[in-house]
């Protein structure tokens, strides 16, 4: 079977329903080398009470724990959501290849700081992949709690 870019993010969705089910913002990761599942996580900053515990960062370490190594070249990294700048930092830092996501986000300045961040950057960013069903798992989140 060929593995393309909506076949991992459906997979970065589970892990966001994950995140939903137990009541945290609904971001999924999946890191990818070689069309192999390095890694994967979601959102797990107000079950564990530390900030730093967003999807992104927890398939990070997952991923450098296997692989011995904190740099993932080679590696893609699948994410529901656009990333935050404190995730884009440490995505800029692991050196992945590509950066696949699916909704944008909805702060600007966010967005703003992001931006700068890949500015220089080798990475490759795509944007949009499966961006209706990522946007809807954020959009029922939010809706939920308001």
């Amino acid at each position: 079977m060929v593995k393309n870019h909506d076949f991992y993010m459906k997979i970065a969705l589970r892990e966001a329903q994950k995140a939903f089910l137990i009541g945290e913002v609904p971001v999924g990761a999946v890191i990818v080398k070689d069309n192999k599942i390095l890694a994967k996580a979601h959102n797990l900053k107000d079950t564990k009470f530390i900030v730093t515990k967003h999807a992104e960062l927890l398939a990070i370490e997952r991923a450098s724990k296997k692989l011995h190594n904190w740099r993932l070249n080679d590696c893609i990294l699948y994410i529901t959501l656009a990333p935050c700048p404190m995730c884009a930092s440490a995505i800029e830092q692991a050196r992945f290849s590509q950066v696949i996501y699916g909704a944008e986000s909805n702060n600007a300045k966010n967005n703003e700081i992001v931006s700068k961040i890949f500015d220089d950057s080798p990475i490759i960013i795509k944007s949009g992949v499966l961006s209706v069903e990522c946007a809807s798992i954020i959009k029922k989140f939010f809706s939920n709690i308001r």
